[in-house]
């Protein structure tokens, strides 16, 4: 009874000595006035939630201007926006990874350059989404990605990164998780491809390890994180094989790189149709064995 909770004990990840394992979950925070980081707001809101020794990972920051799904989001694509970064994370006194993201096909017109379609895998629209509140959001129909334009959208991650070690984060976490564009590549509900990136389950994970690649080649594998959701069906984007999709993901992308941390969302409890019971049909430890470095759990109590 007098040894500390395993969540409050110290843990070296890397390079970092944690002071215990509980860590700041990103959000999706529409708080950026014009895709700027606020500092006077902002650095208020990670001080209140950072330890000495504890991590945050940052609310998800788009890597380009196509790369926004939702209003006022924060970027990483300008010096305008690496300096207001700055300021943030200047104020926080704990290890803090920005997280990188790119929504794909989960836009609207309103949030492209110029109102054109946003990118994807696919042209195969998300269907209208019902929010908690009863309101029904709405998304456009995406263009699919050539496969000569895809190296650009790598290059945008692989600066995005750089802007934040400049902006003065400690390291970046790829955000691949919940529908957004990496699962739009990698899930086979959305994968409609035929060319490189398309079809077999390394074709579909090849955009993925591209990223993952470029990032760590710029920042260091060390300063890398990578989210995965697997059992996730957000935004109508699902895998008809989730285990071995992530375990490849992990034994072929995530290992061979040597990626700091795997930060994977837990399985939703579902209803047993026999019993009306709720059930885990899934867990994470196959995953938590696999991968060779720290691994985060996210959600699923």
């Amino acid at each position: 009874m007098d040894s500390a909770p395993p969540l409050l004990t110290p843990y070296k990840m890397g390079a970092f000595n944690l002071a215990h394992r509980v860590v700041l979950a990103p959000l999706t925070r529409c708080r950026a006035y014009g895709n700027v980081a606020q500092p006077a707001h902002m650095s208020l809101y990670y001080c209140q939630r950072a330890t000495l020794g504890g991590l945050l990972i940052s609310e998800a920051c788009a890597v380009s201007e196509a790369a926004r799904g939702y209003p006022d989001v924060p970027g990483l694509w300008t010096d305008e926006q690496v300096e207001a970064w700055k300021l943030i994370v200047d104020a926080v006194h704990a290890v803090f990874f920005a997280q990188i993201w790119h929504t794909g096909r989960v836009s609207a017109p309103e949030f492209q350059p110029n109102g054109q379609a946003p990118i994807s895998s696919t042209d195969k629209q998300v269907p209208p989404q019902v929010s908690h509140d009863g309101h029904v959001n709405t998304f456009a129909v995406p263009r699919r990605l050539e496969t000569n334009e895809i190296p650009h959208v790598v290059n945008e991650f692989r600066i995005a990164a750089r802007n934040a070690i400049k902006a003065g984060f400690d390291g970046v976490e790829i955000h691949a998780a919940n529908g957004y564009l990496f699962d739009q590549f990698m899930k086979d509900s959305t994968n409609d491809r035929d060319d490189m990136y398309g079809g077999t389950l390394e074709n579909r994970c090849r955009f993925t390890a591209e990223v993952v690649a470029a990032v760590a080649g710029e920042v260091g594998a060390d300063r890398l994180g990578v989210r995965l959701s697997p059992f996730t069906d957000y935004m109508d984007c699902s895998d008809s094989d989730p285990e071995t999709l992530a375990l490849h993901v992990i034994h072929r992308t995530l290992n061979p790189t040597g990626v700091l941390y795997c930060h994977m969302l837990e399985p939703r409890m579902r209803v047993n149709p026999d019993d009306g019971k709720l059930t885990l049909p899934h867990m994470l430890l196959p995953f938590r064995k696999a991968f060779r470095g720290t691994f985060i759990a996210s959600g699923g109590y």
